[in-house]
């Protein structure tokens, strides 16, 4: 078994598929977790996107509240510090965000579960580079669906019309300096994600932690060149298992590095809201028998889990 978390070449899955797609397949089987490189997504999108989102979160706190929906959940625009809480967490994250979601005509079926997107007035580049990283992301992540589709006996394009007005979420994150050293909470308390797979781009900053089979925390600080793909809860259940949802967390960083900002912008890569997550037969064997005899919603799913986060 690899005793760190492979960082592989998604570039293999054009040039030699078949080994590429049992390298990632295996990574996943084992961490939940792998980095891809040379991903196509350009450094210029990512690079103009970490400004625009600084700059946002540099703002006065009642600009930025502005944004915040109360009762929205946290679905579109700001969600302030102190909210977000990991499942069973006594403490809250040291966290503040903004989400982005899909793009969608407001006549779609869709639209009551899908608001629109809520754009900041006082930083104009910020939706068309918010909105472009966005959707280079859910590009790449339909790539990486596609690979772990043949890993498992499905066809290349088995999740393309599960995933086409999926509920994704861009999420730029702001870690404020931590200033005391006495403080209980941590920047991202241990939990697992709630979608299909996450990229997050920008995990060169230390702190990230990956819970390992023997129950071992993992640091992995990914190269900058670099985005950092994990399983979600929603993709565990649809293959009983056979890809983990694996257990991470942002520890607080020591001494000096503490005093300084995190920021971090993960993808989180939904089905449609109507995809039914039922588990699926290829996964179910005599020695992994189906673990979700009910089937449920991505939509249904994905309620039940914000609740757990104190986001609804």
């Amino acid at each position: 078994m690899a005793s760190q978390i492979p960082t592989l070449d998604i570039r293999r899955f054009d040039t030699d598929r078949e080994a590429f797609v049992a390298e990632l397949g295996a990574a996943y089987r084992e961490w939940g977790f792998a980095g891809i490189r040379n991903h196509g997504v350009p450094q210029s999108l990512i690079d103009g996107s970490y400004d625009v989102f600084r700059r946002f979160f540099a703002l006065p706190e009642d600009v930025k509240r502005k944004y915040h929906v109360p009762g929205g959940g946290g679905a579109r625009g700001y969600t302030p510090f102190g909210i977000e809480t990991a499942k069973d967490s006594k403490y809250f994250d040291l966290k503040e965000f903004w989400h982005v979601g899909r793009e969608i005509p407001r006549d779609s079926k869709y639209a009551d579960v899908m608001p629109a997107n809520l754009w900041p007035e006082e930083i104009p580049e910020f939706r068309e580079l918010a909105y472009g990283l966005y959707t280079a992301l859910d590009q790449l992540g339909s790539r990486v669906l596609s690979a772990l589709a043949l890993h498992i006996g499905l066809p290349e394009s088995y999740f393309a019309d599960k995933t086409d007005s999926g509920n994704s979420i861009l999420r730029p994150i702001h870690y404020p300096p931590i200033t005391t050293d006495d403080i209980p909470n941590v920047r991202a308390g241990a939990h697992e994600d709630i979608n299909l797979i996450t990229l997050l781009v920008g995990a060169s900053s230390e702190g990230l932690e990956v819970k390992s089979r023997k129950g071992e925390w993992v640091p992995f600080t990914a190269d900058a060149d670099t985005i950092v793909v994990n399983i979600g809860d929603m993709l565990q259940r649809l293959t009983n298992h056979v890809y983990p949802s694996t257990t991470h967390r942002v520890v607080n960083p020591p001494g000096e590095k503490a005093r300084q900002p995190r920021y971090s912008t993960p993808f989180f890569l939904h089905p449609n809201p109507d995809f039914l997550i039922d588990v699926l037969p290829s996964c179910i064997t005599p020695d992994n028998p189906s673990r979700y005899p009910q089937p449920i919603t991505a939509h249904g799913y994905l309620e039940e889990r914000l609740s757990e986060i104190k986001l609804k």
